[in-house]
C-alpha cells in the first residue's frame, strides 16, 4: 500500500428504504429523510439521505477494502449535493499517507448531481 493507491469503486443504488432505514436506524426522524411531500414543501424535490446513513456507507466502504481486522481511527467527511432516491452513489478511494499499519484515505461519493461526500478516513489495517 502506497500514497496515489487507488481503491475499487464502490457503486451504491439510493433507494428510499435505504434513505428511510438509515434515518430511523441512526434516530434521525427530520422529515425531510422520510416523508417526501413534506420534504418538498422545504424546497427538496424528495427525501434525501442524512449525514450518519453516509458516514456509516464511508466506513463500510473502508473497512470491506481493508477486512474485518481494519480498525477506523478517524472520519471527517463533508456532505455536498444530496443523494436522492433513484440515483446512485459511487464512493471512490485514493491512498493518502501510510505510516506503518495506518493509512490514510481521500474519500469521493459521487451521484447525478456532483459530490455527495469528500474527506478523509484514517485507518489501522489489520497485522
Amino acid at each position: 500500500m502506497r500514497p496515489g493507491d487507488e481503491l475499487p469503486p464502490l457503486r451504491i443504488p439510493i433507494t428510499r428504504t435505504l434513505i428511510v432505514a438509515g434515518a430511523v436506524a441512526s434516530r434521525d426522524y427530520q422529515d425531510v429523510h422520510h416523508d417526501a411531500e413534506l420534504a418538498r414543501e422545504k424546497g427538496s424535490p424528495d427525501i434525501f439521505m442524512n449525514i450518519l446513513t453516509t458516514n456509516g456507507l464511508v466506513g463500510r466502504y473502508i473497512t470491506d477494502h481493508f477486512g474485518p481486522e481494519s480498525v477506523l481511527r478517524k472520519v471527517a467527511i463533508r456532505l455536498g449535493a444530496p443523494n436522492h432516491p433513484g440515483d446512485t452513489m459511487v464512493l471512490t478511494g485514493t491512498v493518502t499517507e501510510v505510516d506503518g499499519n495506518t493509512v490514510d484515505v481521500r474519500v469521493v461519493g459521487a451521484n447525478g448531481l456532483g459530490h455527495h461526500v469528500t474527506g478523509t478516513v484514517t485507518v489501522e489495517v489489520g497485522r
